[in-house]
């Protein structure tokens, strides 16, 4: 059974930086894709940005593209990069992981972390 566990959330000002981790366990090395999401109080959960962990091609929503950056440290870990944070980026933060592909439905990905909150103030 794979777990993932993310780091690295917090309390930031608008502008500032923060650098999430996730690693994933329970898998001698990971394949497929891992990738984070988010959701703030009330809206949907929606996918900021994945990577496909053989051949390392990402993907990075449009409303984060410039300022987030998706990274893969090893076959088990991966990072997420964010700059120039804002208030609306706000959220939970959640790895998640599949082992077939990169899937565009939120609900299509198999292992999920426990999140990690992130809050930017103005």
């Amino acid at each position: 059974q794979v777990q993932l566990v993310e780091s690295g959330g917090g309390s930031v000002q608008a502008g500032g930086s923060l650098r999430l981790s996730c690693v994933a366990s329970g898998y001698t090395a990971m394949r497929g894709c891992m990738g984070w999401f988010r959701q703030a109080p009330g809206k949907e959960r929606e996918k900021v940005a994945t990577i496909l962990i053989g051949s390392g091609s990402t993907y990075v929503a449009d409303f984060v593209k410039g300022r987030f950056t998706i990274s893969r440290n090893n076959r088990n870990t991966v990072s997420l990069q964010m700059n120039g944070l804002k208030p609306e980026d706000t959220a939970m933060y959640y790895c998640a992981a599949d082992s077939r592909a990169c899937w565009s439905s939120v609900r299509q990905y198999t292992y999920w972390g426990q999140g990690t909150q992130v809050t930017v103030s103005s």
